[in-house]
């Protein structure tokens, strides 16, 4: 008998233990952003992030949502550090701390070349989801979304300076590893006519690489 209630009382701890450790199915899955591959080696908080603007693609800047009227650059790139990067599913979030544009021309009645094109109040926070269809949420930190283009006219330069009106909404792909944002609205807060009233931003970067790894692996969500 008391042989039995001691091999009865091991059982109950065995399973004791089963239960508190968890079952594989309850084990944590990988983290939002890894490299390498889906369900890859997760992205280091103070890793960072860098793109180009993916292969065939154009930043723009256009007067309307559908249009073609505006501005558009052959040449722009992020960097961003990542600031958090908890287990899927979640929101990882990244500090944008550089976002530059070049090689602009503009199709806009009057102007003859785009001297520059700034982005201000940097750094932004990044904040990527894994929820449906991958949302990226790009929002002010220090100051509002804000850009400076500074257009060479007949008349001479001219200043245009463009704010979003909170955040603006992207999203990201494991196809190409890119992140991409369309027909993002930005508002003219300052410049002369010759300044469309709003900006509609548009670019697709990619693939997204942790450069502070070996080789730059490209980096996917999960």
């Amino acid at each position: 008998m008391r042989i039995r209630r001691s091999l009865g009382a091991a059982a109950l701890a065995a399973v004791a233990l089963v239960t508190a450790a968890g079952t594989p199915a309850q084990a944590a899955g990988p983290a939002v952003l890894t490299y390498g591959s889906t369900g890859g080696t997760a992205v280091a908080v103070g890793d960072v992030l860098a793109a180009n603007l993916a292969p065939g693609n154009y930043a723009t800047f256009y007067s309307t949502a559908s249009g073609t009227s505006g501005i558009k650059c052959a040449v722009s790139s992020f960097s961003a550090t990542v600031t958090s990067n908890p287990a899927a599913p979640g929101v990882a979030t990244e500090q944008l701390n550089s976002h530059t544009f070049g090689s602009c021309t503009a199709n806009v009645i009057g102007v003859i070349s785009v001297q520059s094109i700034t982005v201000n109040n940097l750094p932004y926070t990044n904040a990527v989801s894994d929820a449906a269809g991958n949302p990226v949420t790009l929002s002010p930190t220090a100051g509002p979304l804000q850009t400076t283009v500074v257009l060479n006219t007949i008349l001479g330069a001219t200043t245009c300076v463009y704010r979003a009106p909170g955040s603006i909404a992207g999203t990201t792909n494991n196809v190409g590893q890119t992140i991409g944002f369309s027909a993002q609205p930005f508002s003219k807060v300052s410049g002369p006519s010759t300044c469309f009233a709003t900006g509609w931003f548009s670019a697709t970067y990619g693939p997204v690489s942790d450069s502070s790894v070996a080789g730059s692996p490209h980096v996917y969500i999960n």
